[in-house]
């Protein structure tokens, strides 16, 4: 049987729901976007204080993956709730309780469940504006990390091209000059250093044209599951030194995708060494290859400390790295990007819970 109540408390219950949809609209209109739970706290308590049985009601915001709630914990229980929907999906709820069997269903009146639901469109709104701002920031620093890789694409080329020619002369006079020096073993070991040294550097500045996307492709239409696989076998003494394990998994035996091979394998060797080298003993790493109608995606997925979010937008940066001086040239992931974009593809790289980077690559089939 319901609550039957007077015009009176009717009355007073209406000035309540009405109070509650104020305080309501004023916690959202002041909320702090970076941290709901005291807003949704506060509208937890308000529409507890709205209830017709408000000293025995357990009122429950469930939003993502946390809750708020006011009220004593009630065990048994008959409740009313409403789904808080964002961009028309559920995404948690609003429930309000009383105990059993001292209340049942028939004791919530009307008008509190359009109140919930009225709640719970309104949390919905609150959660769409916060998820639009963030897509736009995030929107915004990916453009401007767009165009500082860009500029730096730029200068880098140049730099490039204006070492190339006086590391060839470097190169050149110094095999003249171990002709002349042949007989002298302390002048030939200063020779070799030389030699060795600008070998190296030109490695970097090969490196540092593929960031700018200046080195020549040799595009042709090849299955790159054993590419990708032949890469990942050539590194097995670097899986077994960490004694670590790793998953390859393509979705077809045969994925065929216009690249340039040899650039193709450099991009793996890159991911996956970093991958190495940041996973813990006993670790283990996933490849996934997987075919779709219009691309190619390639998530690698590695068990590290992951890429703190204050330094996320600087890793594809020449000469950028956290490894320690002498372990690392800071080029291999900024090696990565200046072949993707040389592909038309993509890289993003998010947190794999609970620990550890994704990489994501997407190669468009042109």
């Amino acid at each position: 049987m319901g609550a039957i109540i007077s015009i009176e408390d009717k009355l007073k219950e209406r000035i309540k729901e009405l109070t509650c949809l104020y305080n309501v609209s004023s916690y959202i209109a002041n909320c702090n976007f970076f941290d709901f739970e005291p807003t949704f706290k506060a509208i937890a308590l308000s529409l507890k204080e709205a209830v017709l049985y408000s000293k025995d009601a357990f009122v429950e915001i469930n939003y993502g993956d946390k809750v708020v709630h006011e009220g004593k914990k009630i065990n048994q229980n008959v409740f009313i709730s409403a789904v808080i929907k964002v961009f028309n999906l559920p995404y948690g709820s609003i429930k309000v309780k009383y105990p059993k069997p001292k209340y049942s269903e028939l004791d919530f009146l009307e008008e509190e469940k359009q109140l919930i639901h009225s709640l719970a469109f309104e949390i919905g709104n609150l959660i769409e504006r916060k998820e639009i701002i963030d897509k736009e920031e995030r929107t915004k620093r990916q453009m401007e990390r767009a165009d500082r890789l860009s500029i730096l694409g730029e200068i880098t080329a140049g730099i490039a091209h204006e070492l190339n020619t006086p590391l060839a002369n470097i190169l050149g006079f110094s095999e003249l000059l171990k002709e002349r020096f042949v007989d002298e073993d302390e002048a030939m070991h200063d020779l070799d250093k030389i030699v060795h040294s600008a070998i190296f550097s030109r490695e970097v500045v090969k490196k540092l044209m593929f960031f700018s996307c200046e080195m020549p492709q040799q595009m042709e239409l090849v299955n790159i599951d054993p590419i990708i696989a032949d890469a990942i076998h050539l590194l097995s003494p670097n899986f077994n030194k960490k004694n670590l394990k790793y998953r390859l998994n393509f979705s077809e035996d045969t994925i065929y995708l216009r690249v340039d091979a040899i650039q193709l394998t450099q991009v793996v060797f890159n991911l996956v060494i970093n991958a190495i080298y940041f996973s813990p003993q006993n670790g283990q790493i996933t490849i996934d290859v997987s075919n779709h109608e219009r691309e190619v995606v390639l998530v690698i997925k590695d068990e590290g400390k992951g890429i703190p979010d204050a330094i996320s937008e600087f890793i594809f940066n020449p000469f950028y790295t956290t490894k320690p001086v002498g372990e690392g040239s800071g080029l291999g992931l900024s090696v990565v990007h200046g072949i993707m974009k040389s592909h038309k593809g993509t890289i993003k790289h998010e947190s794999n819970h609970p620990k550890g980077t994704i990489f994501t690559l997407t190669f468009p089939k042109i």
